[in-house]
């Protein structure tokens, strides 16, 4: 079964991490996290790196089953074999969809989630998956001059993380913009995508 909960802010909101272990359907201390902080380059960014890792053990998850993959190396298929979840991490959407562009760490993505694994993103983890990352563009630095915004295309809504009321101008502008649903979610919420139903939690 296809298992995609894609959060704005991690496990801020205590509900989507019980749903986080519940969809993993496994005791909390043996799950194996395949953990992707790629897309974190500023210190704030990286502040929240070590934030979600917390979270992370304060759930129970054991230190040695996190095992950390900065997509700077070749994969090892054998580590996506062994590994529960794949969590990619918040930071610089361009960025992240960039790396993985070059890596070719779709096919991985979606073999993962293929399998029936979870695939957990905290805001750019989360927006890459959708048909377009144009979201970002008034959020996140594009250092990479990106043109292209064509995401991984594996849910058919435009995530826009860290929502607030302020926002809803400029949702609307991209809803008339895009020919995709935009979905915005607060930190308090998260996106649930399985092969029955795509819903916002909380």
């Amino acid at each position: 079964m296809k298992k995609i909960l894609l959060s704005s802010a991690g496990f801020e909101n205590p509900h989507i991490g019980q749903l986080f272990l519940k969809l993993i359907r496994k005791p909390v201390e043996n799950i194996r996290i395949l953990f992707v902080p790629t897309a974190a380059i500023t210190p704030e960014e990286l502040f929240y790196i070590e934030k979600s890792k917390q979270e992370l053990f304060q759930m129970g998850i054991k230190e040695e089953q996190l095992h950390i993959l900065t997509l700077d190396s070749p994969v090892d298929e054998k580590e996506i074999a062994r590994s529960d979840v794949l969590y990619v991490c918040g930071g610089n959407t361009f960025h992240l969809l960039q790396i993985i562009r070059e890596t070719n760490f779709t096919q991985f993505i979606k073999k993962f989630i293929a399998q029936g694994k979870l695939y957990f993103g905290v805001s750019a983890g989360s927006i890459i998956l959708g048909p377009s990352i144009e979201i970002a563009v008034p959020f996140d630095e594009n250092k990479e001059k990106m043109d292209n915004f064509t995401g991984l295309g594996l849910i058919q809504d435009v995530l826009s993380p860290h929502f607030v009321p302020e926002e809803k101008k400029l949702i609307d502008e991209y809803r008339a913009k895009l020919p995709y649903p935009i979905t915005p979610l607060t930190d308090q919420q998260a996106f649930l995508v399985t092969d029955e139903e795509s819903k916002i939690v909380e």
